[in-house]
């Protein structure tokens, strides 16, 4: 796995991934704005309370998964691409997928997984 720190990624992007390896629902929380947005699989999280419940009762809780970071573009200031490979025990066992990232004051204010 490429560290997320190693890219040149903002600590509060390292800090998400981190926090996704630890299942530090806090820490994950902590890293959006109060207002972020998170559209997974189709749907779109509005603020931490729903982003909170999407990593409590979605399918990251689901299943067991490794995450493996492959790389990542600075797209813009405030605007990053990280790519990543998901392996576990969902269906179809690999996923590799592109996590957008949007800033804003220091924190995560729009992702879109994909």
């Amino acid at each position: 796995m490429v560290e997320p720190s190693g890219l040149g990624l903002p600590t509060v992007i390292a800090g998400y991934f981190a926090a996704v390896v630890a299942r530090d629902l806090k820490a994950l929380v902590d890293c959006f704005t109060e207002d972020a947005e998170v559209t997974d699989e189709g749907q779109t999280m509005h603020g931490r309370a729903e982003i909170r419940q999407w990593r409590e009762t979605g399918a990251a809780s689901i299943y067991e998964y490794t995450i493996d970071v492959l790389g990542a573009d600075a797209l813009g200031e405030d605007h990053y691409l990280v790519r990543t490979r998901l392996e576990g025990n969902f269906p179809g066992g690999t996923a590799d997928l592109a996590h957008d990232f949007t800033l804003g004051d220091g924190l995560i204010s729009h992702l879109v997984i994909a």
